[in-house]
């Protein structure tokens, strides 16, 4: 009796659950207009969908672009600092094109200690150079530099000069060789293979890296250069050589041709050896040699050798940097003159301030007519200020001390310059 009332009580349960649920279902034109609903939902999602597809696709076509024939006209890319590679219409094919430069513009104030020599006292856009370089592959690239000097080229224009700085191919042999051919960069001293205003102290250029060591010094050859053990690397190269004259004194500076129609009846042969194995630490040695620094027009002229060592120290604020240079020409017509022997060196602290701003002192001794029993030596003191408000950007304030041979030019006075890179 007990279990037939249990089992009527809870088949009375189940059937008013039943009835409950059945009159919160939906009428079948409720279920028709949610599922209609639910299938605009389903729709839009496809279209997203679809748009997102579309923009990744399009995303992917303009970056194989760009990495074959460069951005589609029409198109704007933030390539932070490549310039757009060639297109149609144009030659090439593959790779990247690059854009750079760098300039500066110097104000001189010098008074010449010398009696009855000129004052300079000028404003001059001393250089502003195009950096262009295109990367082919992984292995093959182009680097050139166009330069115009004292803002003005041509006839009338003195002083002024529109110049390839440097032009060439450069080869990956394998990850530790390569190999260039072209308007070279000679690997001697500081600052002939690099220039730019924001890494060097001073508005001018240092006088021994000019006299002795002829910075911008560019020839037309190939090179064969690597890396080796811990932080050493090498470059040997064969180019072509001075072509200077007794008219000239031999002055080396005076002898560069630049790969311009150069005569090459004597070229030049150029080693350097570098070790960078510490952080902030540069040593470095370069020699050269040239069996005739005319071309064979001054059968006295003999032959020609340049040794050059330096040394570039930074730790922390603290930076130095030291060179020394000489050169052996053997021939007697310079030992006529005493240019048998032309040397220089000069030594340079400096402290950085802050971040942006350094100070440095330079002492700089030269003579381009050491082997003669005169004093033809000059000395230079040099010390000043570089601000950089920006790292590629700088502004420069030295002040120089001169001592001349009698009768030479003496300048005394203080120099201003701002230059930039990119």
């Amino acid at each position: 009796m007990k279990r037939s009332l249990n089992t009527s009580i809870g088949l009375a349960a189940i059937l008013m659950t039943t009835a409950a649920s059945a009159a919160r279902m939906p009428s079948p034109e409720k279920m028709w207009e949610i599922i209609q609903k639910q299938q605009q939902e389903i729709e839009a999602l496809k279209k997203n969908q679809q748009t997102t597809n579309e923009k990744v696709e399009a995303t992917g076509e303009v970056l194989d672009q760009i990495q074959t024939t460069g951005p589609a006209a029409g198109t704007s890319i933030n390539t932070s600092g490549l310039g757009a590679d060639h297109g149609a219409f144009s030659h090439g094919s593959s790779g990247r094109t690059i854009v750079g430069g760098y300039g500066e513009m110097h104000y001189n104030n010098l008074d010449n200690q010398t009696s009855g020599g000129s004052d300079k006292k000028e404003i001059d856009l001393h250089r502003a150079i195009l950096f262009l370089g295109h990367e082919f592959n992984d292995r093959i690239r182009f680097w050139s530099e166009l330069e115009v000097e004292h803002a003005q080229a041509g006839e009338g224009k003195d002083g002024g000069e529109v110049a390839m700085e440097q032009a060439y191919l450069e080869f990956d042999l394998n990850e530790d060789i390569y190999s260039r051919a072209g308007l070279l960069l000679i690997p001697a001293g500081i600052l002939n293979e690099v220039h730019e205003p924001g890494t060097f102290y001073g508005v001018e250029r240092n006088p021994v890296e000019s006299k002795i060591i002829p910075t911008t010094w560019r020839e037309g050859g190939a090179s064969l250069n690597g890396r080796f053990g811990e932080g050493w690397s090498y470059d040997l190269l064969v180019h072509s050589g001075f072509s200077t004259n007794a008219g000239k004194n031999y002055a080396v500076r005076n002898g560069r041709q630049s790969a311009r129609e150069a005569n090459a009846n004597d070229l030049a042969y150029t080693g350097r050896v570098k070790w960078t194995g510490l952080p902030g630490i540069e040593l470095s040695m370069t020699a050269q040699y040239q069996t005739d620094l005319t071309q064979g027009a001054d059968t006295a002229a003999g032959s020609a050798v340049l040794l050059e060592t330096h040394v570039i120290a930074n730790r922390g604020p603290f930076g130095l940097r030291a060179l020394y240079a000489t050169w052996d020409l053997d021939g007697s017509g310079p030992a006529a003159v005493g240019a048998d022997e032309q040397t220089g060196w000069y030594i340079e602290p400096s402290y950085k301030v802050t971040p942006k701003v350094g100070v440095f002192a330079r002492y700089n001794a030269w003579d381009n007519q050491a082997g003669n029993s005169t004093d033809t030596e000059y000395t230079q003191v040099d010390f000043g200020v570089n601000y950089w408000p920006h790292p590629d950007v700088v502004l420069k304030a030295d002040y120089q001390i001169q001592d001349a041979p009698s009768g030479k030019n003496e300048f005394d006075g203080f120099n201003l310059g701002v230059g930039y890179q990119f």
